[in-house]
């Protein structure tokens, strides 16, 4: 292979930025957290927790967990699922990290495809409740493997997307996690990260909206291997600073922008620009779901959806590329667009329910996903605006209705309140967990008894029913 002097200045630099980022996360300064972004933490713990319990209880992932625990050695950490088995940290955050992200209600990234907190939760839980970790250091390990993950998917984008982000940073996120949690050193954290990037994995974009459920394993993998990462590396088994831009510059043919990896580092939060979902369904469709919503209220007044004869979306590039007519799995539902706009219109949800087996077989949605057309929006903002639909309805006499959305809410622009997401939390837990919403709320509140409670203490009272 042969490499021009751009391309060694570039994988130079990257060694810069890897080992600077590295010396920040293992300093005292980057545990300096101010409260706001510590209550950003505590806002993706408990919705991704949340995620994690309503993906517990998905048949497959029930299936997958009992295989968990068949292999599992010395119970050191809670697998957050009904039957709530304590495994090796290992098994549980593998079996934690394949429900993280299978019913699409997990935290996001918006700025670049990146659902940090989904790659990283599982690692920190396992590795937090296993060392004795305190729930103050669970949210500082959010943050700062959060920062190192979206930093490095920030330097190196996918361009097009043909690398869904789960595998491409899954990894990277779970060995930050890990190496946080254990407060290893800079050169060992390092070593960690660069290991784990090495071992990112190519599982195709189309995988998602094809269906394919072992998408949502990539997160259980990545797990897996993050917290081997970590092990290796305090066992000088590790990458090189220049491993990232090798992998993911050289061998996935990803442009290469390393000052992001450091640029205004300490004062600007990756946690600042993460977004929540109330529609269980890619963000790319969330628009859609909320201009059809808006339809919605106005056909319960005077009409039926089955005089619908046509929807015709009008969206965002990415948004076009939801195209399946025809999904034969719920994953393939929650990223195909003529689903969306067809099970929204007949149910009035872009929830859980509109996703699920029974809305993917109703002979009544299916019929009308027939008749989704998606076209390219005449016009699209900048950020936050730069994911627009306009949604038509035409109904079976000629009439009209349109409604247009510009920014779905949940992200940094349009922040749900609290009371939405913890209503949300509820929802997912608390039929198998009921005392987890007032465990979690109390950290979401800051109070100083519940931070400085050791975080496997705060496991047990989330899942134990006395203390609901």
């Amino acid at each position: 292979m042969t490499t021009d002097s751009n391309d060694q200045d570039l994988r130079a630099r990257t060694a810069d930025g890897m080992r600077a980022l590295a010396h920040w996360a293992a300093s005292p300064d980057a545990r300096r957290l101010p409260a706001t972004v510590r209550r950003r933490a505590a806002l993706i713990l408990l919705d991704d927790l949340g995620a994690i319990v309503a993906g517990a209880v998905e048949p497959q992932v029930g299936t997958a967990r009992a295989g968990f625990v068949r292999t599992a050695g010395a119970a050191e950490a809670t697998v957050f699922a009904p039957d709530g088995p304590r495994l090796d940290r290992y098994s549980a955050a593998g079996a934690n990290g394949l429900a993280a992200a299978w019913c699409e209600l997990d935290e996001g990234y918006r700025a670049i495809p990146c659902h940090a907190g989904a790659y990283l939760l599982a690692a920190v839980l396992a590795e937090a409740e296993a060392g004795g970790a305190t729930t103050a250091d669970v949210l500082d390990a959010i943050v700062i493997a959060y920062e190192i993950t979206v930093r490095i998917a920030h330097a190196f984008p996918f361009a097009p997307l043909n690398v869904h982000p789960h595998a491409a940073f899954a990894t990277i996120g779970a060995a930050a996690g890990a190496a946080v949690a254990r407060r290893l050193d800079a050169a060992q954290l390092l070593s960690a990260v660069t290991g784990a990037a090495s071992m990112s994995f190519a599982g195709p974009f189309n995988h998602a909206p094809k269906g394919a459920l072992i998408r949502n394993a990539w997160t259980s993998a990545g797990a897996w291997i993050g917290l081997r990462a970590a092990d290796w590396a305090e066992g000088g088994i590790g990458g090189l600073p220049e491993t990232p831009y090798d992998v993911f510059a050289v061998c996935f043919g990803t442009a290469a922008l390393p000052g992001l990896l450091t640029e205004g580092l300490g004062a600007e939060w990756g946690v600042a620009n993460g977004y929540h979902k109330i529609f269980a369904c890619c963000q790319y469709a969330h628009s859609t779901v909320e201009a059809s919503l808006k339809l919605h209220e106005r056909l319960r007044a005077t009409r039926d959806a089955g005089e619908l004869s046509e929807i015709v979306v009008e969206t965002h590039p990415l948004g076009l590329t939801l195209t399946t007519v025809e999904p034969e799995t719920v994953l393939a539902a929650k990223f195909s667009m003529p689903h969306a706009a067809a099970a929204v219109a007949r149910l009035g949800t872009g929830g859980q329910t509109a996703f699920s087996s029974t809305a993917l077989h109703d002979p009544a949605i299916a019929d009308l996903r027939r008749r989704v057309r998606l076209v390219p929006i005449a016009s699209i903002g900048a950020p936050p605006n730069d994911r627009p639909a306009r949604v038509t309805w035409r109904f079976r006499d000629g009439t009209a209705w349109s409604e247009s959305c510009d920014s779905a809410r949940g992200g940094a622009d349009q922040p749900f309140d609290d009371a939405t997401l913890l209503a949300k939390l509820s929802e997912n837990t608390a039929a198998v967990f009921p005392a987890m919403r007032g465990c979690l709320e109390a950290i979401l509140a800051a109070d100083r008894d519940a931070l400085g409670r050791g975080w496997a203490e705060t496991v047990r009272m989330m899942t134990n029913e006395e203390t609901a």
